[in-house]
C-alpha cells in the first residue's frame, strides 16, 4: 500500500472559451492529487486500486473564488518489466468512475448557521456523480495509462520494507461529452498528464513467507449509529425539512498483517441527502480517513480475530443546492443559487475484527476475506458547523461487513 501526491494536467476549455467571449482571464489549469493505492504482484502481472482526491488551484472573479475538485477510484491491471527484486517498475492501465465538483463561491460567505439558512445564496455549486449523496453515486467511465518506477528500503529487523514509488502517465475520459454540467462539457477536467510521488509499506518476497505475513484489499458495507438532531432542530425552525436518517456507507481498506502485528489505512464516505424546501436540495456528508495499527489475538485455522485502532481525520460539509439553476453563460452571470458549510477536525477510535480466509484456488494464490468490524468512533473536537457542534454527527458506534482478496 502507497500514499502519492502531486500535480495533474486539467483544461476548463468551455468554460475558458466563454470567459475569453466575455474579456475575462482563463481559469488556473492543473490540479494537485493525493492518493490511496494497492497493488499486488502475481508472476509479471500487477493487480490493484487506487483511490485519488484532486484539488484544482483558486481562481479569483470580482469577489468570488472559482474552484474545481474531482474523486476518481481505479481499479488497476498491469506488467512489471523488472525481475522481483528491490527495484520495480511496472507498466499499468487504470479503468474506473468518478466525481467532478465546479463551484463559483462568494469569498466571504456566512460562518453562522443560521444566518446561512435565512440567505443561502453563495453562488453556485455543479456536482456530477455526487458522491456527496454517497459513494455509490460514483459513476462516468475514466482510464489512466502510465508507468510506476519503486524502489524498497529494508526497515531495520523488520520484514515490512519501505517503498518509495513515482508514477507517470496520461488520465482522460473517453467519451465525449460525458461531463456536460449546465451547458458546458468538463470533459477536459478528467483528463491530463500526471506526475505523482509517494510511499508507503511492501512485503518483499526476499524478507517474508506469505503464509505468515500479507496485505489485502477489502471493500466493505457499514452502518453509523449517528444522528442528525440537532441540526434538524436548527432546519425545522428555519422553515426547512428535516435530514433523514443516514443510511449506510461504502468504505475501502487496505490491512497488513506480519507476525500478528496488523496495520492498514481506510477511507469511507456518510451521508444524508433529501429536499429542503420546493427549491432547495440538501446534503449533509462526511469524509473519514483513519492510519490503524493493532494485534492479531487468536487464529484458528482460517478463522482470525483482531484489535485495532485508529487515528484519522474527518470532514462535515452541509450543502444547499438549488433545483432550478439555469444554463451558462447565463449562471456565470446570475451566479447566486447554491450555499455550503464545511468543518474539519481529527478522529479516533477503536475496533475488533472476526474474519474468515478462503483459499480462492487449490495452488492459493489468493483468499477470499469475509470480515466483520465493529468500532466506535470518537471526535477530537466540537466540529462546529457555522457555531453549532456536529459531534452527534461524528461520534458512536459501527458496525461493517467487509469483502478482501489477500494474497
Amino acid at each position: 500500500m502507497f500514499l502519492t501526491y502531486g500535480p495533474s494536467g486539467a483544461n476548463v476549455r468551455e468554460f475558458n472559451e466563454m470567459l475569453a467571449e466575455k474579456g475575462i482571464s482563463p481559469l488556473r489549469n492543473g490540479y494537485s492529487m493525493i492518493g490511496l493505492g494497492y497493488h499486488t504482484r502475481i508472476n509479471d502481472f500487477i493487480f490493484g486500486a487506487e483511490l485519488y482526491q484532486g484539488s484544482g488551484p483558486k481562481s479569483l472573479y470580482g469577489d468570488y473564488e472559482i474552484d474545481y475538485r474531482t474523486s476518481r477510484f481505479y481499479f488497476n491491471v498491469g506488467y512489471a518489466l523488472t525481475e522481483e527484486g528491490r527495484v520495480q517498475f511496472l507498466h499499468y492501465m487504470s479503468m474506473g468512475v468518478g466525481y467532478m465538483n465546479f463551484q463559483m463561491l462568494k469569498e466571504g460567505r456566512p460562518s453562522d448557521l443560521e444566518a446561512f439558512l435565512s440567505d443561502p445564496r453563495q453562488g453556485y455549486i455543479l456536482r456530477k456523480n455526487n458522491i456527496h449523496k454517497g459513494a455509490h453515486y460514483f459513476g462516468g467511465f475514466l482510464t489512466e495509462i502510465g508507468f510506476q518506477l519503486g524502489y524498497d528500503l529494508d526497515i531495520p529487523n523488520m520484514a515490512e520494507a519501505i517503498s518509495l514509488v513515482s508514477k507517470f502517465g496520461y488520465s482522460f475520459s473517453p467519451f465525449e461529452r460525458a461531463w456536460n454540467l449546465n451547458g458546458i462539457a468538463f470533459d477536459n477536467i478528467q483528463s491530463g498528464a500526471f506526475l505523482r510521488v509517494g510511499a508507503g509499506i511492501s512485503l518483499p518476497d526476499r524478507n517474508v513467507f506469505y503464509g505468515d505475513a500479507t496485505m489485502s484489499f477489502h471493500f466493505f458495507y457499514g452502518q453509523n449509529q449517528v444522528t442528525t438532531s440537532g441540526i434538524n432542530e436548527t432546519l425545522e425552525e428555519q422553515g426547512y425539512l428535516p435530514l433523514p436518517k443516514v443510511g449506510g456507507n461504502l468504505g475501502i481498506k487496505v490491512i497488513g498483517e506480519n507476525a500478528r502485528k496488523m496495520y492498514g489505512l481506510e477511507v469511507w464516505n456518510l451521508s444524508s441527502y433529501g429536499s429542503a424546501t420546493d427549491d432547495f436540495a440538501q446534503t449533509l456528508n462526511s469524509i473519514r480517513f483513519y492510519t490503524n495499527f493493532g494485534r492479531q489475538l487468536l487464529k484458528i485455522r482460517n478463522l482470525e480475530l483482531g484489535v485495532l485502532g485508529g487515528m484519522g481525520f474527518g470532514t462535515i460539509r452541509y450543502t444547499l443546492e438549488n433545483r432550478n439553476k439555469p444554463d451558462f453563460p447565463r449562471l456565470f452571470e446570475e451566479p447566486l443559487y447554491d450555499g455550503t458549510l464545511v468543518s474539519r477536525g481529527l478522529m479516533v477510535k477503536p475496533e475488533m475484527v472476526i474474519s474468515y480466509a478462503m483459499p480462492l484456488t487449490s495452488i492459493k494464490l489468493f483468499d477470499l476475506v469475509y470480515g466483520v468490524h465493529a468500532g466506535y468512533e470518537y471526535p477530537l473536537g466540537q466540529y462546529n458547523l457555522g457555531g453549532l457542534s456536529m459531534r452527534e454527527f461524528m461520534q458512536g458506534p459501527y458496525l461493517q461487513f467487509s469483502l478482501g482478496i489477500r494474497p
